[in-house]
């Protein structure tokens, strides 16, 4: 079966590409599960688990992310003495609940840093959408819904506390191309050719049903 994950900027259609992908290699896509697994796992609220998830600009994120590009004056890096108990909880349960769908289903997952937390998972293909901000900012109009406010301060906001979810708790730069097997510019490719460039990287690592 296997694994792919997929890191994906705002508007590069990760949310579109992913079931998509999922459903071509006969595998769940998993987003929605990530923070209601968490959520019993720790006892809380679904509401409290999806304010501390990777994929939602909120709360601590915002904080973060306002801190993000300030160094750490010892050397250490980001936010090196920054405590956050609660949210490195939250952080330690988002990896076992992936490498569980690792060992048990496989799957399509999307962000929360799925090609850091599964980078020693043989079986798995690790996925990096991205494009520039002007083109991603397109794209995320072309599939917003009718109520849904799109604007390049949202598009930045949700970047930077993608980035910072990366920099706080693993010291890793969410751009570096080297943690990825595929990194593709999904603004310059129609949605099909993405989703079939994925489709034969994994099967060429025998991820899939037959």
């Amino acid at each position: 079966m296997g694994i792919v994950t997929i890191s994906a900027s705002y508007g590069a259609l990760g949310g579109q590409v992913g079931p998509e992908v999922a459903e071509t290699l006969g595998l769940p896509f998993i987003d929605r599960a990530i923070p209601a697994s968490v959520a019993h796992k720790l006892g809380v609220s679904l509401d409290d688990a999806e304010a501390k998830d990777e994929t939602v600009a909120s709360g601590l994120w915002r904080a973060i992310s306002s801190m993000a590009l300030v160094p750490d004056l010892s050397g250490a890096g980001p936010l090196a003495s920054m405590p956050v108990p609660d949210e490195r909880a939250f952080r330690e349960k988002t990896e076992q609940v992936l490498r569980e769908v690792a060992n048990s289903t496989g799957g399509v997952i999307l962000g929360r840093a799925g090609a850091v937390v599964l980078a020693d998972v043989p079986d798995a293909l690790h996925v990096r959408l991205d494009g520039p901000p002007q083109a991603r900012l397109a794209r995320a109009k072309e599939y917003a819904g009718p109520d849904e406010h799109i604007d390049m301060g949202r598009l930045r906001e949700t970047d930077a506390a993608r980035i910072a979810y990366w920099r706080h708790f693993y010291r890793r730069d969410w751009h570096d191309c080297r943690q990825y097997h595929v990194v593709l510019d999904s603004t310059a490719l129609p949605r099909n050719t993405v989703i079939g460039l994925i489709v034969t990287a994994a099967r060429s690592r025998g991820i899939g049903r037959s």
